[in-house]
């Protein structure tokens, strides 16, 4: 499960090919960025011969929760920090958003030419286009690919692969707009039962 956590996203599209940085995409790209509040909808995630289903909601600046049908596990970025939570195990690993490259899509201000993203390869086919990007000085830690239907342009995937090589895709479906969430969709929920010697015992 943990290999979830190193994490996700994009449909591959194996019919086009890398080029140069195409600025028009690029510009393309970030204004839809910025145009978005909140989703809401579906995704099918990737990763080797794994494939595993969930839904998935964003709602910038900073928030993001992907919920697994056959996994008892969450993925919740709060604002600040980015969380993978075992419910099976009680056990919360995490990382600072801004250090992960799925940060870049729930920036406040998404900049992609002139702030600490940089935007190494774009492609565009018949129906999407593409935008390969990592941070700045952390080219090591992995990269991030950004599918975007054309017309219009919208979401489509997403796939990151991480310091390791390890690649994981994440396809969108049903996609919509929402920004109606309740107040702590977006904080993993621990329920206490019982104080241990141990500490504090949690159930779901």
């Amino acid at each position: 499960m943990k290999k979830i956590f190193m994490f996700i996203l994009s449909l591959f599209v194996s019919s086009i090919s890398y080029a140069a940085v195409d600025t028009a995409l690029v510009s393309r790209a970030e204004k839809y960025l910025n145009s978005i509040t909140g989703l809401a909808g579906d995704f099918v995630q990737t990763s080797g011969a794994r494939v595993d289903k969930g839904t998935f909601s964003m709602l910038r600046p900073g928030r993001v929760r992907l919920d697994y049908n056959e996994m008892p596990v969450q993925l919740i970025a709060d604002g600040k920090d980015l969380y993978f939570f075992d419910k099976s195990l009680d056990q919360i690993t995490t990382v600072p958003l801004a250090s992960t490259p799925a940060g870049i899509l729930i920036r406040k201000n998404i900049d992609l030419r002139n702030a600490d993203i940089r935007v190494v390869e774009t492609s565009e086919g018949p129906n999407t286009f593409s935008l390969k990007m990592n941070l700045r000085g952390q080219e090591g830690l992995g990269n991030m690919t950004v599918v975007f239907d054309n017309k219009p342009v919208k979401l489509n995937s997403w796939s990151v692969v991480d310091a390791t090589g390890a690649k994981t895709d994440v396809a969108f479906h049903n996609m919509k707009t929402k920004t109606n969430f309740g107040k702590d969709y977006f904080q993993i929920q621990r329920h206490k039962t019982v104080n241990t010697s141990n500490g504090d015992d949690f159930y779901d």
